[in-house]
């Protein structure tokens, strides 16, 4: 790079905004150029940090690692973004990782070269540290919001002056949201779970009005100048950017309008400061003529709800094979173990442990195919259906091109529906969908039950595992401890069987050419997929992995069993083992015992006809062993 070039980029940067050009070029001295390579770290979470980075080209993913040691993606920066400005005052450690995702270019800026400019030129220190101070303070704000009302945030007293046909309103200057999502926002305290909690759904919906912005590009309706920062607004926000201000409760009236034209306003608001704009000056850029042109809420909400919930299976189904994966693990582990199978809580059969585990791990890899199958669902959109399908007010080209680019841009194979009057009415996909996820909930729910029985007691249960102890049981019994984990993904279960008959009411409560009802189904889909996914993990990585075996109780139960008659029934025939289990339920004695002191079989016969290999499948009796 040049120093013309760095100059230039550095003046559009906002810590440094306030240089001159004699400033910024001091300035340039204290900087340093590296080039990083695709798959890279900037710098890693809780290393300490020494560097400010400006981003000159390329792309960088701030992620952030959970306690599981999975990787959140939090946001990507582009250039012109600066990252870790906090570095120049002190060496915490980084609290995300920043990964390369495009080969990039980077500008950096250590600690000590910062001190010694507060040394030698402390004029410009203070500049930039007073701008740097402005830059933290409002992601500290923007961080607390994801917590606190961002309607409660008032940054300062300035406001703009918005109507719609209801009057006028005064928006808080500093967010992008306008006046019908401030509205929106007073009607709607419901959940307490705003849109911004599902950030898949920002996306896809950030992605419906880039894909709209292109093809009215494309047929001559919308001016470049206008496109092109709407398409801007749309990536910032696909970037992880201005979540925060999609307020909007998730359960609302309207069919989605509020959610709908929270995204055109934060998008429109967005556009307008990318042109040089002031945020509301919608004579420039209108969320309604411009950002939602040739659409409804009616077909780019849905569309976008339809596009994060295969963002959000991908990501059930990634944790769910991870479950699964756990079992198979333990299954493997538990291979050698035998143990006694039961029906209806008695005493069934003889199987190993390793077999009980495997069941588990193939009945929940069943659920991947099932929710994958039914996703598919997802893939067909009413995009330039509008109002009721009709495609009122919306160019008769628009439908094709704007899918078209919704596949380019999401990488999904997005289709057109055959019948958009029909589509737009019909939440059958979200139906089907649900209830594959209400199964899975089933199968876990049942999965813990077995969990629950099998590591029971420890003295007076069935105590044939042992689950990672987790934390103290009980206020009053000394000692005791709970099976907590699979006891909490009872519970989720039971959540999502009820968010199931939501969805299910909710599709039923359709009338004539719309369901108004969509938002009860998406705030129950995305709720029941959040909670699994978490509970998935937390069973995965809090129990299963920790499972341990009483292989001796196993095996005693095996013995002492009245069921192990049935598998002598091939060798001994009916009469003969169904005497045995008399002569055991009478007196006690263990079917083992009495095989062996009625000498109908030798101990290593017996001991062989119950060993592991000879119990995990079917055998050919054709010729008697013994």
């Amino acid at each position: 790079m040049k120093k013309k070039q760095i100059n230039d980029f550095l003046k559009k940067i906002e810590l440094f905004k306030d240089l001159d050009s004699k400033e910024l070029e001091l300035l340039q001295s204290h900087v340093e150029q590296e080039s990083f390579q695709e798959g890279e770290f900037l710098f890693k979470q809780n290393n300490t940090r020494h560097h400010l980075f400006l981003i000159f080209s390329g792309k960088i993913q701030l992620i952030k690692t959970n306690v599981f040691g999975i990787d959140d993606n939090l946001a990507s920066f582009a250039p012109g973004d600066f990252l870790s400005e906090g570095a120049l005052l002190d060496g915490y450690p980084h609290a995300t990782s920043g990964v390369v995702i495009e080969d990039s270019e980077v500008l950096t800026l250590h600690r000590d070269k910062f001190e010694e400019m507060i040394k030698d030129q402390p004029h410009l220190a203070s500049k930039i540290m007073s701008q740097m101070t402005r830059v933290i303070s409002r992601r500290m704000r923007g961080a607390t919001n994801k917590v606190v009302d961002i309607a409660a945030q008032y940054v300062s007293g300035k406001t703009r002056t918005e109507h719609d046909l209801l009057g006028e309103r005064e928006v808080p200057y500093e967010f992008y949201y306008g006046i019908q999502t401030l509205r929106a926002e007073e009607n709607f305290h419901i959940s307490g779970v705003s849109i911004n909690h599902n950030k898949d759904l920002i996306v896809a919906l950030a992605q419906v009005k880039m894909a709209a912005a292109k093809a009215n590009f494309d047929l001559g309706l919308l001016p470049p100048k206008v496109a092109n920062a709407i398409i801007e607004a749309c990536q910032d926000i696909v970037n992880g950017k201005l979540h925060t201000h999609f307020i909007v409760d998730m359960i609302q009236g309207g069919a989605g309008t509020s959610t709908n034209m929270n995204a055109n306003e934060v998008i429109a608001n967005r556009a307008l400061e990318i042109m040089g704009y002031e945020k509301g000056e919608y004579e420039h850029c209108h969320p309604n003529n411009h950002v939602n042109l040739s659409q409804s809420t009616n077909d780019a909400y849905p569309s976008a709800l339809h596009i994060s919930n295969l963002y959000n299976n991908k990501k059930l189904t990634e944790v769910l094979a991870e479950l699964s994966d756990s079992f198979r693990k333990k299954g493997k582990e538990f291979s050698h173990i035998i143990k006694m199978g039961r029906t209806q809580l008695q005493d069934a059969v003889p199987m190993t442990l390793g077999q009980e585990f495997e069941a588990y791990a193939d009945t929940l890899g069943e659920e991947i195919k099932r929710l994958d199958q039914v996703a598919k669902l997802f893939h067909v959109v009413n995009m330039g259906g509008t109002a009721i399908g009709t495609g009122i007010n919306a160019d008769s080209r628009f439908s094709d091109l704007c899918v078209h680019y919704l596949w380019e841009i999401t990488g999904l194979p997005v289709k057109l529906a055959a019948n958009l009057v029909e589509d737009t009415q019909d939440t059958g996909s979200f139906v089907m969908y649900s209830s594959a996820v209400k199964r899975l909930a089933v199968k876990l729910s049942k999965i813990c039950n077995d969990l629950r029985l099998l590591s029971s007691g420890p003295r007076a249960g069935f105590n044939e595992i042992n689950l990672p102890k987790m934390q103290p049981g009980s206020s009053i019994m000394p000692g005791k401890v709970n099976p907590v984990i699979p006891e909490v993904v009872n519970q989720i279960a039971f959540k999502v069987i009820g968010n199931d008959l939501s969805v299910t009411l909710a599709a039923e409560a359709g009338q004539l050419e719309l369901n108004v009802m969509e938002p009860l189904i998406a705030q129950s889909l995305f709720e029941s997929i959040y909670m699994l996914k978490n509970g998935m993990r937390t069973l995965k990585y809090r129990c299963i992995d920790g499972i341990t075996a009483n292989e001796d109780v196993c095996r005693k139960q095996v013995e002492n069993s009245i069921g192990l008659a049935t598998a002598l029934n091939p060798i001994l025939g009916y009469e003969a083992s169904s005497s045995v289990a008399q002569e055991a339920l009478a007196t006690g004695k263990s079917v083992y015992g009495i095989v062996l002191e009625r000498k109908l079989l030798t101990k290593e016969e017996l001991d062989d006809l119950l060993s592991p290999e000879n119990m995990i499948q079917p055998k050919n009796f054709s010729t008697k062993k013994y």
